[in-house]
């Protein structure tokens, strides 16, 4: 079954590592992605710009609305993603519990199903 694992890190973390450090991190993701790939389990994974570049559309009642970011009232974001393909949720935890992001940010485990459930 596929679950996306959401990476959510707080606001303005990323400002606060030196480039060397953002890159060290970034490599042990990639590291952790690879993995994941040669293990048969991952469908896509992406690393997500911050806040700042994030645009938010609605559309209310014919009318369309656009906010730029940063959002003020976001304490987090999606930093990135992982979606893989297991065989149940407690594999999909395992694998969310060993993600070096878990260190610094929030991993969120969530199943691929409709909206209406």
């Amino acid at each position: 079954m596929p679950y996306m694992l959401f990476i959510v890190e707080p606001t303005g973390q990323r400002a606060t590592r030196t480039e060397a450090e953002g890159r060290a991190v970034y490599d042990r993701m990639l590291a952790f992605g690879a993995d994941l790939k040669s293990r048969g389990l991952l469908l896509a994974a992406e690393s997500l710009t911050s806040e700042g570049d994030a645009t938010r559309i609605q559309q209310r009642e014919g009318k369309a609305s656009r906010l730029d970011g940063p959002f003020a009232e976001a304490k987090e974001m999606v930093g990135g993603f992982f979606l893989i393909d297991c065989a149940t949720r407690e594999e999909a935890e395992a694998i969310a519990r060993t993600c070096p992001a878990a260190e610094w940010a929030t991993v969120e485990v969530r199943g691929l199903g409709p909206c209406f459930m």
